[in-house]
């Protein structure tokens, strides 16, 4: 069959290359897809991004079935509308996506259900969020009610920090997001202020089919630009799986308290969920388990390296994900392997990523290593750069010291002006050398 992927980043060229791999695909259209999968012959890039326009292409050119990568499709009713027309789409429905697309339906939602999560407050008048923020302190984290393209979150360790992302996402306005209405039906900014929670973070991403669910393969992250968890926050910088901090005492835990009860909650208020849930887990040094947040997709970096280990066929994990009860006896595949994934960033990223530079050295893929592209374009036969996120080098080898070493070899030839990366990913996973070895 004929398949689509919706989006166009490093995710959706992650999924295209893994469908690409069924014998029962015949080609995967990228919607509207990147210079990474112009340059796949097994994949075909459509610039469609307008939901209406991309249903009616589905229906013409037969598409079998349809998964969605990013948030904003999803908030856009994507789902919605290919289901109304009879297609098969795997991916959340634009009220249930609202677990991502607004802060503060998914706080609401995991306080009403007994969800475990920070303590926090909503706030749309700046005058009170500043007095809030003043009587908690700093640590705090202050967060954009809306889709920001990973950028919504501040982490402030000062006063000072807190109170400048009050005024910049309630008074400025600075980051565009999309708000829900405020009182009086007028669209208003709004934030969620919640308590900064101690300990270290993980990627906990399951397929649901609005009745069952299966979890896909650990993973965890790093969001900061530097070395050493230093910078400013990001989209991802790199990510590896399986991740060690999920043991199977916290995994059992995440799927009790969280995820189960997430998709049961969805359900009991006529919002059956289908598709990927992305809980962002804050895991405690005595092993408690809570939400930092939720996404409705799978996450980026996290997507290419769950994927290189996933021996499954992808689309049998998709069609069944599509059919209520079809994930109940779904057992995935995994290659025992790690898989770590290094991400390179354009000159800017993540305040103001330039673009339109050339993209040299790219090497040719092997089973071991893959480049997935996010921000490329295709330019009269060159590749160059389009978004702040621009290359994620992914490697599988035996453990996750051997993983990043072959990630690292693989990028040496990778040149790009202002190219920036971190050459740490995966250093929570790593076990120490021993002495005789630490040097080397």
């Amino acid at each position: 069959m004929n398949v689509l992927v919706i989006g166009g980043g490093g995710r959706e060229h992650a999924m295209a290359w893994k469908l690409a791999q069924s014998d029962k695909v015949q080609m995967v259209y990228v919607a509207p897809g990147n210079g990474g999968t112009a340059r796949d012959s097994r994949l075909k890039n459509i610039p469609i991004t307008d939901v209406v326009a991309l249903r009616e292409w589905a229906q013409i050119n037969k598409i079998g079935l349809t998964v969605v990568g990013p948030e904003g499709p999803l908030a856009n009713g994507v789902v919605d509308e290919f289901r109304l027309h009879g297609l098969r789409i795997f991916g959340p429905t634009q009220a249930a996506a609202q677990l991502e697309s607004s802060k503060a339906f998914s706080k609401d939602f995991m306080h009403r259900h007994g969800i475990p999560t920070a303590a926090y407050e909503t706030f749309t008048d700046p005058v009170a969020a500043h007095a809030y923020v003043q009587r908690m302190g700093a640590p705090i984290v202050v967060k954009a009610d809306g889709l920001a393209a990973g950028k919504g979150v501040v982490v402030a360790m000062t006063l000072e920090e807190a109170h400048a992302a009050v005024d910049f996402m309630l008074v400025d306005n600075g980051l565009a997001v999309v708000h829900n209405a405020g009182e009086g039906g007028h669209a208003a900014p709004r934030v969620v202020i919640e308590e900064f929670l101690e300990g270290e973070e993980a990627s906990f991403m399951v397929l649901c089919d609005g009745k069952d669910v299966v979890a896909l393969a650990t993973s965890q992250d790093h969001k900061r630009l530097l070395d050493n968890d230093q910078g400013p926050n990001t989209g991802g910088m790199g990510a590896y799986s399986p991740a060690p901090v999920v043991t199977p005492q916290v995994h059992a835990r995440a799927m009790r308290e969280i995820i189960l009860p997430t998709l049961k909650g969805m359900e009991q208020d006529g919002i059956p969920y289908t598709g990927f849930l992305y809980a962002g887990l804050m895991i405690s040094p005595a092993g408690q388990v809570k939400t930092l947040e939720f996404n409705c997709r799978m996450g980026d970096p996290e997507t290419q390296p769950i994927l290189m280990r996933l021996k499954s066929d992808f689309l049998d994990v998709l069609w069944a994900g599509t059919e209520a009860g079809g994930l109940a006896n779904m057992e995935l595949d995994w290659d025992r392997r790690t898989a770590l994934g290094v991400v390179m960033a354009a000159h800017g990223y993540p305040g103001t990523p330039r673009k339109g530079d050339a993209i040299l050295g790219l090497p040719a893929p092997i089973d071991t290593a893959m480049v997935f592209h996010a921000g490329t374009e295709q330019q009269g036969g060159t590749t160059v750069t389009s978004g702040g996120r621009v290359l994620c080098i992914t490697a599988l080898a035996e453990n996750a010291r051997a993983a990043r070493q072959l990630a690292y070899d693989a990028m040496a030839g990778i040149r790009f002006q202002g190219m920036q990366y971190r050459g740490d990913i995966g250093h929570r996973a790593m076990k120490p050398l021993p002495d005789n070895k630490a040097s080397k």
